[in-house]
């Protein structure tokens, strides 16, 4: 197996990390479960001692179209995936524009803004030990239950790309800060908004060392400057249990946390 040094202070978007060996996924290993496989590292906090890391090699950088059939390897960045619909007069797919991270990354979190979903529009994946049908796969808000790596997956067709949803989608990110974090920290509770509870519990602009839940939009956890991974981990600890002991309401991190032997919450 082949690996790849990643520095990811500069990797991930959280601009925060060490430097640790991925492993490039190769096909002829049947057996993954002792990795985590990374993206872009959009929503990922990496620990200081993280877990087997795997990512895909640059061969599933792709996007074509089949049989009237969308086909996009999973590590196709979404910014290619938006210009490609772009070029190619394809919608339901504009809000890729305003949605960092890899396809792969996107699918395994049925990633989205609002109601424009990945799953919306797909057909199909295929997984290390074959294709599964949309049918196949449980999913839902920011979850699925995929638990092995996502080769590629396949979408239906329509045409006619919808510059003014573009805008529109520029416009929900708007209020969201431009610091570096992995995008919202928790889901939002059925009902309710994270970035509301947290500020309801006094905690919007507070910081940790260089880490701060944004004054900007509550539900952002920033690094200032030079974030540490136990500040990070100490603000989000501190959301869920204000927020518990306040409302009752147990908050679910959207963020995925890779650090060995952390207990959930």
């Amino acid at each position: 197996m082949h690996y790849k040094s990643i520095n990811f202070s500069k990797y991930s978007s959280f601009k925060m990390g060490g430097t640790f060996d991925v492993a490039l996924l190769d096909e002829t290993v049947n057996d993954c479960e002792d990795y985590y496989l990374i993206g872009a590292c959009n929503n990922i906090l990496i620990g200081d001692n993280p877990p087997p890391l795997m990512m895909l090699p640059k061969k599933y950088d792709y996007i074509n179209i089949e049989d009237n059939i969308l086909k996009i390897g999973a590590a196709t960045p979404s910014g290619k995936v938006a210009s490609f619909c772009k070029k190619n007069n394809i919608t339901n797919f504009e809000f890729l524009s305003h949605l960092p991270g890899k396809l792969g990354g996107l699918i395994y979190m049925n990633a989205g803004l609002k109601e424009f979903e990945i799953f919306n529009n797909l057909l199909n994946v295929t997984l290390l030990s074959g294709k599964k049908a949309k049918d196949e796969i449980a999913f839902g808000y920011r979850f699925t239950n995929i638990n092995e790596p996502i080769l590629e997956a396949a979408f239906k067709i329509e045409y006619g790309f919808d510059s003014k949803k573009v805008t529109m989608f520029k416009e929900m990110r708007a209020n969201q800060p431009s610091t570096p974090s992995a995008g919202s920290c928790f889901k939002n509770p059925p009902n309710e908004y994270a970035g509301r509870l947290i500020e309801a519990v006094g905690l919007k602009g507070v910081r940790k060392g260089d880490m701060c839940f944004s004054q900007q939009h509550a539900n952002f956890l920033v690094n200032m400057g030079e974030g540490k991974f136990k500040d990070a981990l100490y603000l989000i600890r501190e959301a869920q249990r204000r927020v518990k002991e306040k409302f009752g309401i147990a908050l679910e991190e959207e963020i995925v946390i890779l650090e060995k032997g952390l207990a959930k919450i």
